[in-house]
């Protein structure tokens, strides 16, 4: 097999499933050079001290955050591990929702193209037609040195045009062995009922502004930790975690795991109801107290 890009767990209610990235796409990239148009010769980047001026060998680089003007903090490999473990090492199902609820501005490269003063009424012309015929536009748009396939769609008032990949970029499953037929595993009905019932209890309506990036607070702590620490000054994290290797990975009966991961699910959906509620029930005592005054 292919040498993998990340290793880690997908983590489904109590599950965890152990993972590795593999490429889904060839780069069909033409590569140049940088040369000096004195004599061709190529041009070389080298990592050099800013005060001494000398080439700085790979080793003894290291990362620096700058929290003052010339005051450094030190992070490495750890530190970063520290921040927060599972997030390094877990990709972490939070909801299910249905693909169509999924604006396409949340998909990889999206530019908005905007109409010059000549081109106002041709530009709105498209934009309303593509709404009156729910369709999109394929078209081919040459960035820089490379061409993309691309879509173009209608969004309110302006056109979005999608960066697509071209049908040679992308491996198909047949083109793959990832996964052997020795590997595909069998499980009852019981334990696909169950799995889809977890699915259904934690599916909801598509909201982007729910989820937020805490990985940069996380970072951030570990930084404060250490400028408080002062320079030289280790911080010690205890025993950080090893690669997950999940809960599922020679498991044979996924049924307690599953039927824990559906009464879980349950407990925090009573929870929320029981907040909510609360809150509700405030808000009407409040309310009715403004009204009485």
């Amino acid at each position: 097999m292919a040498a993998s890009i990340w290793k880690g767990s997908i983590s489904f209610g109590l599950l965890n499933i152990p993972v590795t990235l593999q490429k889904a796409q060839e780069g069909h990239d033409l590569s140049f050079k940088m040369l000096d148009g004195k004599d061709l010769s190529p041009i070389k980047y080298k990592k050099v001290n800013g005060k001494d001026e000398k080439e700085v060998p790979w080793p003894r680089i290291v990362k620096g955050y700058e929290y003052q003007k010339g005051q450094y903090v030190i992070m490495n490999k750890e530190d970063f591990t520290a921040a927060n473990p599972k997030a390094t090492q877990t990709i972490d199902i939070e909801d299910f929702v249905s693909f169509d609820e999924i604006d396409l501005m949340f998909f990889k490269k999206p530019y908005y193209l905007v109409p010059q003063k000549n081109g106002i009424k041709g530009y709105f012309l498209l934009c309303e037609a593509l709404k009156k015929t729910n369709k999109v536009a394929v078209a081919k748009i040459v960035i820089r040195t490379k061409m993309h396939l691309a879509c173009i769609m209608a969004k309110d008032n302006y056109l979005v045009l999608e960066l697509l990949r071209f049908a040679h970029e992308v491996l198909e499953t047949d083109e793959v062995n990832y996964i052997t037929d020795k590997e595909k595993a069998k499980f009852s009905a019981k334990e696909i009922k169950m799995a889809q019932e977890l699915i259904e209890g934690m599916t909801a309506k598509w909201k982007p502004e729910q989820y937020k990036d805490t990985y940069n607070d996380d970072i951030m702590k570990i930084i404060n930790l250490k400028i408080k620490a002062g320079e030289g000054q280790e911080i010690d994290y205890g025993e950080l975690p090893q690669e997950e290797k999940g809960n599922t990975g020679n498991v044979v009966d996924l049924m307690p795991l599953l039927r824990k991961s559906l009464e879980q699910k349950k407990k925090e959906k009573g929870a929320i109801a029981r907040t909510s509620a609360t809150k509700k029930k405030t808000a009407k005592k409040v309310s009715s107290r403004k009204k009485a005054s």
